[in-house]
């Protein structure tokens, strides 16, 4: 082959070889263009484009009195797009940079001006399109914010981003701040009524979509969202504010004051189940006491001589004795040595109702052993009845299960010692708010019913759910036991362990003391002695709207339950007996003199004595005060001076709603307001000390 023709064939093979590799190339730029382009430009969208979700805003928690116990806020993330529409012009930017670095400076005082102004203009150098101004800007700074130079072009246009986030806040800061819980990602389902209703309150998230940009920051497509987020619904809780507060700070009274480990406090409305206070308090050190550990709902233990109730609910439902069978209440020696004595010693031979009221431990243990000594186990379905072995069905998490023994499946049922000392709170395990339970059936003439801590759950302020107490047991025994049962738990208060600290002439408690010695672990009882003092009741007794547990652990020094939390049990009653005027009783309104004059209505001084004199009705007594009220006599009118005192609950009975909402306005409460008319009744009595924000009943007709 000669030169030329070897050339030429080296010249066709390489075109050939080009022409072949171009073919490749427009046939796989086909297959990606029309075959796979579909799946390429999903791709590339995803990669330069995504949808976000936007937190919903979290629905209200209120109290029983309409009080805001838990709240979502709005909270901004300021951002700046140096390129934004009303911006792009340079002139326009630097014209007014230097004012607007100012404004922040001024505002936000963490830079000087200059830097601000420095900042500012190397994002601008840079055509930053997502720089950071500032996080956690509330919606009232951001309104004056969007008022500074260059961001008061427009609201989008003048380059200010505000990236909306939801903030929780408490405003009642730790007032019932275990009961309300929390939202956490790390607590599987949160705690509380916010972990327990999280299906109702966070609502339901909306849609943004966000494009990438340079150095992989993501900022919104669109100012506004594809998909708005969805609030969640309010919960209306059965908590009372008041009660509550009370309840924290007559608790943490309590464990300073007898150096206590930990404590709790229930009350209960007796009717609903409706839980109006629960506070848990654990020391941190001396003196400074925390909301760590829900002992209430979660805290099971020996409950101690509190328990006796059930044993003598059991011996009068079965007729084994009556409460006047006379019981010795010596030390009771049990077979095997084993001893039940009395820490306050031995009160001789006395009746079943004075043997409860003393608290005998003895006396117990001897009654229910000789009754159930053959039948263990019908003693235990008692208890089994009453459900005091099952767990109550709270609607928020972590409630304990109680533990009650069964001679049946219980291997650790001991037939010399377990039924005796069961009798008097031992060889079980309870929770307060299962204790609690109990009484409020009593209470409650036998129907026991599970505690509630929601009634409501509302959209929009409309109701789209209510839940009442479920009923667990309609009778847990017969009217005639409880009626010696109520006699006797007033009698442990009138000539009892109680007497001498619950006891108030005013109105009737019912309850009975405990003291149990509780296992220190796995230590068990003899490591170290603790013990746990409580007092369990109701009031007031004649007809009773409330019943409170107070429990205290391992209190320094005097350990007995009269002494450690009877004090608590009865400031707390006091306080909420105080404030209720709907259970006063006895009481009467008498009117005197003649009924010529028209009634007269209290109110402005002023004002009324216009209407009096046009009507040629003597005024006893010229009110030298804004407000009176007024008092009938046989000869006139006779007024009574009104005048407010700070810290002092103004009494409004007889006035009309403009004037009394006027005085209690100015005493910083605030009012439900029950019927039309004049002002017949005030759940905050007259005279009372009183602090900004309570809430005040008023009942018109």
């Amino acid at each position: 082959m000669n030169i030329r023709a070897n050339i030429l064939l080296r010249v066709y093979l390489a075109f050939g070889l080009i022409v072949l590799f171009a073919v490749a190339v427009l046939l796989r730029l086909g297959d990606v263009q029309f075959i796979q382009g579909h799946k390429w430009r999903a791709m590339a969208d995803s990669l330069s484009t995504k949808e976000f979700d936007i937190e919903a805003a979290r629905g209200n928690i209120y109290s029983n009195d309409g009080s805001l116990l838990a709240t979502s806020v709005p909270e901004y993330e300021l951002r700046m797009d140096m390129l934004a529409g009303g911006i792009q012009n340079k002139e326009v930017f630097d014209t007014k940079v230097d004012s607007l670095a100012m404004k922040l400076s001024e505002f936000f005082k963490d830079k000087s001006a200059k830097d601000y102004s420095r900042f500012l203009r190397k994002a601008r150098q840079d055509s930053a399109r997502y720089v950071l101004i500032k996080r956690k800007v509330s919606y009232q700074d951001l309104k004056v914010i969007r008022t500074f130079p260059l961001y008061n072009i427009g609201k989008y246009t003048g380059g200010l981003m505000a990236i909306q986030q939801n903030r929780r806040i408490k405003p009642f800061k730790d007032l019932a701040s275990r009961t309300i819980g929390y939202k956490n990602e790390n607590v599987k389902n949160g705690v509380g009524l916010e972990g327990a209703y999280g299906n109702y309150i966070n609502g339901e998230s909306g849609k943004q979509l966000m494009q990438r940009i340079s150095g992989g920051v993501w900022i919104p497509v669109n100012n506004d969202a594809e998909v708005a987020p969805k609030d969640g619904a309010d919960i209306i809780s059965t908590i009372d504010i008041n009660m509550q507060d009370l309840a924290q700070n007559a608790l943490k009274e309590g464990l300073i004051r007898s150096k206590a480990h930990h404590g709790a406090v229930i009350v209960m409305e007796v009717a609903t189940g409706e839980i109006r206070a629960i506070a848990n308090y654990t020391r941190k050190e001396e003196g400074v006491y925390e909301e760590a550990f829900n002992y209430a709902i979660a805290g099971n233990q020996d409950p101690g001589s509190t328990f006796k109730l059930a044993s003598y609910m059991a011996l009068l439902d079965d007729k084994k004795v009556d409460t006047n069978t006379l019981i010795g209440t010596e030390n009771y020696k049990l077979p095997g040595g084993h001893v039940i004595k009395d820490s306050h010693g031995s009160i001789g031979t006395v009746t079943v109702k004075r043997a409860f009221e003393q608290s005998s431990n003895s006396a117990v243990a001897q009654l229910v052993t000789n009754a159930y000594r053959d039948n263990p186990k019908k003693f235990t379905d008692h208890l089994y009845g009453w459900h005091l072995n099952e767990r109550t069905g709270l609607q928020i998490p972590g409630e304990a299960k109680p533990i009650i023994k069964n001679p049946e499946t219980n291997r650790s049922w001991n037939k010399n010692m377990t039924l005796p000392q069961m009798a008097y709170g031992y060889e079980m395990m309870l929770t307060p708010l299962k204790m609690l339970t109990l009484y409020n059936a009593v209470a409650n003439n036998g129907k026991m019913i599970s505690p509630i801590f929601v009634k409501e759950i509302r959209r929009l302020g409309n109701p789209i759910e209510q839940f009442k107490a479920k009923v667990m047991n309609e009778k847990v025994c017969s009217d005639e036991t409880l009626s010696k049962l109520k006699a006797m738990l007033e009698g442990v208060v009138t000539n009892g362990s109680g007497r001498q600290i619950v006891y108030n002439p005013l109105y009737k408690i019912a309850g009975k003391t405990g003291t149990a010695q509780v296992a220190d672990g796995n230590l068990g009882y003899k490591a170290k002695k603790q013990y746990q003092a409580s007092f369990v009741g109701y009031f007031p007794a004649e007809k009773p709207k409330y019943s409170m547990i107070v429990v205290i652990n391992d209190p320094i020094g005097e350990y007995y339950g009269a002494l450690v939390s009877g004090p608590v049990f009865r400031k707390i009653a006091d306080r909420i007996y105080a404030g209720d005027i709907k259970m006063y009783s006895g009481i009467k309104q008498n009117l005197v003199g003649n009924t010529n004059p028209p009634e007269a209505k209290a109110g402005q001084s002023k004002a009324t004595k216009k209407v009096y004199n046009a009507f040629g009705i003597k005024a006893l007594y010229a009110a030298k005060s804004d407000y009176f009220n007024s008092v009938d006599t046989s000869n006139g009118i006779a007024y009574q001076e009104n005048a407010p005192v700070k810290g002092i609950m103004p009494n409004v009975n007889g006035m009309g709603l403009k004037d009394a909402m006027y005085l209690i306005g100015n005493a910083g409460l605030k009012a439900k307001v029950k019927g039309s008319g004049k002002v017949r009744s005030q759940s905050i009595q007259p005279g009372s000390r009183i602090g900004k924000g309570l809430m005040v009943e008023l009942e018109l007709n």
